[in-house]
């Protein structure tokens, strides 16, 4: 499947931008290089890619605007944010837009190559796991980022889908803390949870009407979601 990766990169600074085609495509990655989120957005429209990687900050379209034409465009398609900025509501932004992974500048090229291939091995999973899920009275459909009950339709951000679905394959279990994490943001760290924290309140409050559900914290472990019958 890596081999047959091929890439779209957005990165307006030249240099880096030739440093890094090179070097996926020495690792077996076909790169398109683009200098504007602009012009990545009309490559991505013309050609097929399977993987994006995109600079925050660029010029006539940043990297942000550009994931989220691109997500109305693929709601699926893998995709890894490069910015020099490191604050807080810049990574939760990303995530919010769909994003796999953040990589803050200066990284190696091997941490880029390392969560690339961690993205990959996490999509080819993706395909063999349940994708429907029954909750109480209301039906998750992964694949479309929905929570339904009735005629009532939620639609779920990149994020609270992949953690509902780890709490429906887990149903009536713990989800481990950390196991979320790692499979989620590929990193455990106190940051990560504090997200993590602010996405399970998100999903408790869609479950709020059904009294049959519970979203339990268990104290120094995870998550529960309990459904009784």
């Amino acid at each position: 499947m890596e081999q047959q990766l091929k890439v779209l990169l957005a990165e307006d600074d030249k240099n880096l931008g030739t440093i890094l085609k090179a070097y996926l495509e020495a690792k077996g990655f076909p790169t398109t290089l683009c200098g504007d989120g602009q012009e990545a957005l009309d490559k991505f429209k013309r050609e097929d890619f399977n993987f994006c990687v995109f600079d925050v900050m660029m010029p006539v379209m940043d990297g942000f605007t550009l994931a989220a034409e691109i997500r109305k465009l693929d709601k699926k398609v893998p995709m890894l944010f490069l910015t020099a900025k490191a604050m807080q509501d810049d990574k939760l932004r990303g995530f919010e837009l769909g994003a796999d992974d953040y990589l803050t500048k200066p990284f190696s090229m091997e941490e880029l190559l390392l969560r690339m291939k961690a993205i990959i091995r996490r999509s080819a999973e993706d395909t063999i796991r349940p994708t429907i899920f029954t909750i109480g009275s209301f039906t998750f459909d992964y694949n479309r980022q929905l929570l339904v009950r009735g005629k009532d339709e939620n639609k779920l951000t990149s994020k609270e889908s992949e953690l509902l679905r780890l709490l429906c394959e887990n149903l009536n279990n713990v989800l481990d803390r950390s196991v979320a994490l790692n499979k989620i943001w590929y990193d455990d760290s106190y940051f990560n949870a504090r997200s993590m924290d602010v996405y399970i309140t998100k999903l408790r409050k869609y479950f709020k009407d059904d009294s049959s559900i519970e979203l339990m914290n268990v104290h120094g472990v995870g998550f529960k979601l309990l459904v009784n019958s």
